[in-house]
């Protein structure tokens, strides 16, 4: 094996760990979304989640972890959609919320 095999052998595993870490955690916050959802008596749109930013921050113990902001968007009257925001720190949820919204009949 060359050198230059090695690389793209390299590039590929960790393409694939990647792709594999990346939805496992866009799963775990889809649940989450889906719970929260329930919790506040309002239905989540499209059964899904979008990752829209990526920083890195530091936790509360100084240490520096990757910080992850999805949306998700969802109903409370069958009519109107509206922003939810799921604010991941690390491997933790750190904050949900949803933008004030109707209140709608039971969905």
């Amino acid at each position: 094996m060359t050198l230059g095999t090695l690389f793209w052998l390299f590039v590929a595993g960790f393409a694939t760990w990647y792709w594999w870490r990346a939805k496992a955690i866009k799963d775990f916050v889809l649940q989450a979304a889906r719970n929260y959802c329930k919790k506040m008596d309002v239905m989540l749109l499209d059964d899904a989640v979008y990752l829209r930013g990526v920083w890195f921050k530091r936790d509360d113990n100084g240490r520096t972890r990757v910080w992850r902001r999805f949306l998700f968007e969802f109903t409370s009257t069958g009519e109107e959609r509206y922003l939810g925001r799921i604010i991941m720190l690390g491997p933790r949820i750190i904050h949900m919320e949803l933008d004030p919204h109707r209140f709608g009949p039971d969905l």
